[in-house]
């Protein structure tokens, strides 16, 4: 047994997504998120699966036809590096990730980005029905 090795602490991230970065998500394999586009010098992940949801549902649904709700770790020590803050009420939660850092992020996050709800419900997940 190799008790060398550390166990990394993570930290649970959900992030609401479209049709066309979800399908980006997919084709990475499910372990990173997308560069962002020049006019989104930020990357949102948020706090709360509620939160996400009400951005899936209320936003993408209409901006796309369709919103999922992902969730995904990330190494709790890198994401120190980040303020969590507070957009609006007690539970509109998101971290601010600079587009610059988006790469970095990626290598940290552990393990696959899962599509956990999805808007309408009958909404198709790439590559996964």
């Amino acid at each position: 047994m190799d008790v060398s090795r550390e166990l990394t602490s993570t930290t649970t991230l959900w992030r609401p997504t479209g049709p066309e970065e979800l399908q980006l998500v997919a084709d990475s394999g499910w372990r990173e998120w997308p560069p962002r586009l020049p006019d989104q010098p930020i990357f949102y992940p948020v706090l709360t699966e509620e939160y996400a949801v009400m951005i899936a549902r209320d936003w993408n649904v209409p901006a796309s036809g369709s919103g999922f709700v992902t969730r995904f770790s990330v190494e709790s020590a890198f994401l120190g590096r980040y303020e969590v803050r507070q957009v609006g009420g007690r539970e509109i939660l998101e971290y601010w990730v600079p587009a610059e850092d988006l790469e970095e992020f990626n290598r940290h996050i552990v393990g696959e980005i899962e599509v956990v709800q999805r808007f309408p419900a009958d909404a198709r997940v790439p590559g996964r029905g």
